[in-house]
């Protein structure tokens, strides 16, 4: 998808040549508000422009889109003016409502050649963030396209602050916003066309065009390496699996971090195969991969003073006459052994092998996301990813998630539940004997592969990383792009504060 051109402006609003003007409203204590920025705009509707929206209708709620033509009160002829919501304790509306209502916005200005935006002038960052993100449609399959985002939207600038750093958060977010849109078309790529190889391509592709060091092992080589997670998961498949390693050293590097990404591009569960209901959103069950390759190409953008390591397993878990089979013990990366219980386990299984690879760097923080669990999306829901691991930086991490207004709660990893891994053969077993606690345990499980002294952190994302319901904000149907802005925001926090 290619986004509108933003631009910023300090241009009076009421005269610029464009098809639109955008303004929020804000849910008051007494009535109807006109959010910052709009003081021109009303002082072209004498004062009057909360009383025509009230009239209207207008109640300024999250996501409410008014449309009103401005009859020559302006130089565009329509005004849209979209809900904010009620402002908080502090009486001033949070980044995340400027988020929704702008990707609000960036809806229905779709198939517009220009228009104009007063919400940046509440937050900046926000306001690009939610334009490219809520205009964003995948449209590689359709015959028809239909409308596209608007072509160029012009940026009012916050009354605070300066040029510069203005420009430099127009730049944060647009990188920021257009990782997360790379993450969504990865995903919603269908499976026959997003396999092992073919990710690993595309990833290498991004990743060299963004100035990555670049490695890519074939099954030959994760053969040779010991590599029996990843291979075990992908011998079920006529398409080989792949181990994507991306290298990034930013100027004046300072903390070592790994990254690791689940990349099964399609799970049917394998022998023990999953139902039908439901499979076709397996197409996302590389959504952590797909945020990982993203998130280091916009670290080489932004120039993260850090050493990035990421470890991209790639495979296809398939039924068939070489599928890996429950009962069978695979030799993980290092030598530790596993008793396959359930082949629909399976991403904890590549996972651990590139854990166990990423360690050998000796990393000060590793973090790992992938949609492992559906016990996740029963404890916590469709939009919260829960997050486990170091107790510390597990909690910074969620702190950092929510944030960024990706939901994120901190999880425990009970010691009592590492005795329901025992293998009567192996090291352990990829499940318990038991349904309870299925998310936490399969933390438990990557945290055998974790080496001692590295602070990590395991985020599940079965369940924020695909929505499956109509538009919201700026989420829109399919891959998400979760979490994303969370990874970056971390790596901001260490690059800045270690």
């Amino acid at each position: 998808m290619t986004g509108p051109k933003l631009a910023l402006t300090d241009s009076d609003l009421t005269t610029l040549a464009t098809d639109v003007v955008v303004v929020g409203t804000v849910q008051g204590p007494d009535g109807l508000v006109l959010a910052d920025g709009a003081a021109a705009v009303d002082a072209a509707f004498e004062g009057g422009l909360v009383g025509i929206l009230d009239t209207l209708g207008a109640k300024g709620r999250a996501e409410e889109v008014v449309k009103l033509p401005t009859l020559g009160k302006l130089a565009a002829p329509l005004l849209i003016a979209v809900g904010l919501g009620k402002p908080g304790a502090d009486g001033a509306v949070s980044e995340e409502q400027v988020r929704r209502a702008a990707g609000a916005a960036a809806r229905a200005l779709a198939g517009r050649k220009r228009a104009v935006t007063t919400l940046s002038a509440v937050h900046l960052g926000a306001a690009v963030e939610g334009t490219l993100l809520g205009g964003y449609s995948f449209t590689d399959y359709k015959s028809e396209a239909g409308d596209g985002p608007v072509g160029k939207l012009d940026l009012a600038t916050p009354a605070e602050g300066s040029l510069k750093d203005h420009r430099a958060a127009l730049k944060a977010s647009t990188a920021i916003a257009e990782a997360v849109t790379t993450t969504r078309d990865l995903v919603n790529t269908p499976p026959n066309d997003l396999f092992p190889a073919s990710f690993a391509e595309r990833a290498a592709a991004l990743g060299k065009a963004a100035g990555l060091e670049v490695e890519v092992l074939d099954e030959k080589a994760l053969r040779k390496a010991g590599f029996g997670g990843i291979l075990g998961v992908g011998m079920g498949s006529s398409r080989p699996p792949r181990l994507v390693h991306l290298s990034y050293v930013g100027p004046k590097a300072g903390k070592k971090v790994a990254l690791v990404g689940k990349g099964i591009t399609f799970d049917t569960g394998g022998i023990s195969i999953k139902p039908a209901a439901g499979m076709d959103e397996m197409t996302s069950d590389m959504g952590g991969a797909a945020a990982v390759v993203a998130t280091m190409v916009l670290a080489a953008k932004l120039k993260y003073p850090l050493a990035i390591e990421a470890w991209v397993p790639m495979a296809e878990n398939m039924p068939s006459g070489s599928a890996y089979r429950p009962g069978d013990v695979l030799t993980m990366y290092g030598g530790k052994t596993v008793e396959v219980l359930n082949t629909d386990a399976e991403g904890r299984l590549i996972l651990s092998d590139a854990i166990a690879r990423a360690c050998e760097d000796e990393p000060d923080y590793l973090i790992e996301t992938s949609t492992l669990t559906g016990a996740a999306v029963v404890a916590l829901g469709k939009k919260t990813a829960g997050v486990m691991g170091s107790d510390e930086f597990r909690d910074r991490v969620a702190a950092t998630g929510r944030a960024v207004g990706e939901n994120a709660w901190a999880m425990p990893l009970p010691e009592e539940l590492r005795a329901d891994l025992d293998s009567r053969l192996a090291d352990l077993a990829n499940v318990m004997g038991h349904r309870w606690g299925g998310m936490l345990a399969a933390g438990i499980f990557l945290s055998e592969f974790v080496a001692e002294g590295v602070q990590w952190a395991h985020l599940d994302i079965a369940g924020p990383s695909w929505h499956s319901g109509g538009p919201s904000g700026y989420t829109t149907k399919g891959g998400t792009g979760v979490p994303v802005r969370t990874l970056a925001a971390v790596l901001a926090d260490i690059a800045a504060n270690g």
